[in-house]
């Protein structure tokens, strides 16, 4: 049998001993949730159905299709391990399970999650017995929990608007890896652009740390530390400088030895600052033309059939001139940003909010645990330029939110992550944050145009929500979400009123864009959006990406020169 999603699930933290999970296993639905009292994760329990992970339930690929409520499933599966792999450790790895994930091994508990979007794990070890275990892997949900962040799941039945079928247990891969009882954790990778890497591990046990850098195969650097343990820092000097830039995505492969254990991994040489507007690459001022990007497809919904597919979605926008991408209420798997990285795409990454009750001050627990597990996993990939916790922040049964939770959230962020910008609520409200963006659906090109012709003539921010916060002149900012233009052939939604031809949704497309581009106080865009998703039918290509228009011509128009790249050319 092919084994569906086989690629190794992490490529920035790779060891060369693991096993792929995916693949068919047994399945139960538990429409009451009683599954824990009448113990279904006992080895005599008979599940009736056969589902393939790590395609939810929802999705066709799974085999199951069930897009009704399911408040939560059970997995069953055989994992087989020898005795030489039982002397060091067995780690189960779960990409995502959304919302909370138990794990029991031979009918007793290994250990349990909170968050439907994060990469976690258990040593599962002291349950495991030498030939075959049972394997349960358990998930409860509720889209309707006003504690449990959503994203774009429906709340209601069917889809509608601009939120689509939800996603309930495993939807990323389930995988094992035998890990030397001497290994490295984790590591934290601090690139500088004049030639050198500091490396921080983290270690369990002692020994010496070997980091060994190679770029497009020649040597360029080693460092070891000897006596190692605990938490270990060592900075390695290159022989060759390559900068990570947009649309080259220029990477070292790195090599860590600790004791037995090996693990390979990659870094870019890039660095991210803002000055006064401009938003600096390696202290050079980029336009960003990023796209709205939701990363859901009609047969997996939240994941992707194949990698191929990821990397498709950046090289279709690629095609169409735009550098990067909002990854919008959704964590994005490390295999999209793998792909990211390597090709240089540049993005900004998110926390699926929607569904969070943000006017209840004890909110901020359900969002900062996995925030901060999102943040730690992806912190060192190149191609995120930024951090943004939380979009639209809308009032909730006439309550407004609660500011000290998107102060918090905000203050961590930059406290576990003082290298990159963090926008605190994208479109609003803001409450502290490094960037002042704003989303503006506007449909006209002349008045979206006098909007922000303002901000360069007297420094004014047109803002639609400034009765509910205050943008400070000089400050960083941009539009980052514009457009939504509907176009389809039924009655799909999107904004404003639906152009009647190609011919005049282009002059639209051009109308706006070209009012951000000309602006010499913006240092990017965001166009919503990449795809239609379901209902939402406003996207550039269809939901089963089909260009509905020439990506040439849009490519013309997003890759003029942008007034803030040519300032700063004859400054």
């Amino acid at each position: 049998m092919t084994i569906p999603r086989p690629e190794h699930p992490n490529p920035q933290f790779e060891r060369p001993d693991w096993q792929c999970l995916n693949g068919p296993w047994a399945f139960l639905i538990d429409r009451g949730r009683s599954g824990k009292d009448r113990k279904f994760y006992l080895p005599e329990t008979a599940y009736p159905l056969t589902i393939t992970v790590p395609f939810c339930p929802q999705s066709r690929l799974s085999g199951i299709a069930d897009t009704d409520f399911l408040p939560a499933v059970w997995y069953r599966r055989k994992i087989t391990v020898t005795d030489s792999q039982l002397q060091n450790l067995v780690v189960l790895h779960i990409g995502a399970c959304d919302y909370e994930t138990t794990v029991y091994v031979n009918g007793k508990e290994a250990g349990s999650h909170k968050g439907g979007y994060v990469s976690f794990s258990f040593d599962i070890t002291p349950l495991l017995v030498p030939g075959e275990n049972d394997l349960v892997i358990a998930a409860e949900d509720d889209e309707r929990d006003p504690m449990i962040p959503r994203g774009k799941q429906s709340e209601e039945y069917y889809s509608h608007g601009c939120d689509y079928t939800r996603t309930t247990g495993i939807w990323q891969t389930v995988w094992l890896e035998f890990v030397p009882k001497t290994h490295i954790c984790a590591i934290r990778l601090f690139p500088d652009i004049r030639g050198s890497l500091t490396l921080e591990a983290s270690l369990c046990g002692s020994g010496t740390l070997t980091a060994t850098a190679t770029y497009e195969g020649r040597p360029v650097g080693s460092a070891s530390l000897k006596h190692a343990g605990g938490t270990e820092t060592l900075t390695m000097p290159l022989s060759e400088t390559h900068l990570w830039e947009p649309e080259k995505g220029r990477l070292y492969d790195l090599e860590l030895t600790f004791g037995d254990d090996k693990v390979k991994s990659y870094f870019g040489l890039r660095t991210v600052r803002l000055d006064g507007y401009r938003f600096l690459i390696n202290e050079k001022s980029v336009f960003q033309r990023l796209v709205l990007d939701q990363c859901f497809n009609p047969d997996g919904i939240y994941t992707a059939p194949d990698d191929a597919f990821l990397r498709g979605d950046i090289e279709r926008s690629l095609a169409m001139g735009f550098n990067g991408a909002r990854l919008h209420e959704k964590i994005f798997e490390p295999r999209f940003l793998y792909h990211a990285d390597k090709l240089g795409y540049l993005v900004w990454a998110e926390y699926p909010n929607w569904g969070l009750d943000h006017t209840r001050p004890e909110s901020v627990y359900p969002i900062l645990h996995e925030w901060l597990e999102e943040m730690a996993r992806d912190f060192n990939h190149p191609s995120i330029i930024g951090w943004c916790p939380f979009n639209e922040t809308w009032d909730r049964d006439g309550r407004r939110q609660c500011d000290d939770v998107l102060r918090t959230v905000y203050r961590v962020t930059k406290a576990a992550d003082p290298t990159r910008p963090c926008i605190d609520v994208s479109g609003g409200y803001h409450v502290e944050t490094d960037i002042y963006d704003v989303h503006d659906y506007d449909q006209n090109p002349e008045t979206f145009r006098a909007h922000y012709d303002k901000l360069m003539e007297t420094g004014e921010l047109h803002d639609w929500l400034g009765d509910r916060q205050r943008y400070t002149p000089g400050q960083a900012t941009f539009v980052s979400e514009y457009g939504g233009i509907r176009w389809s052939e039924g009655d799909g939604w999107g904004y404003g009123n639906a152009p009647k031809t190609e011919k005049e949704f282009l002059a639209r497309y051009r109308g706006l864009t070209e009012a951000l581009l000309s602006n010499s106080r913006m240092f990017g865009f965001c166009y919503t959006q990449l795809t239609d998703v379901e209902q939402e039918q406003n996207g550039l290509y269809t939901y089963d990406r089909t260009p509905k228009f020439d990506p040439a011509i849009i490519r013309a128009i997003n890759t003029q020169k942008a007034a803030i790249e040519t300032q700063e050319a004859d400054a």
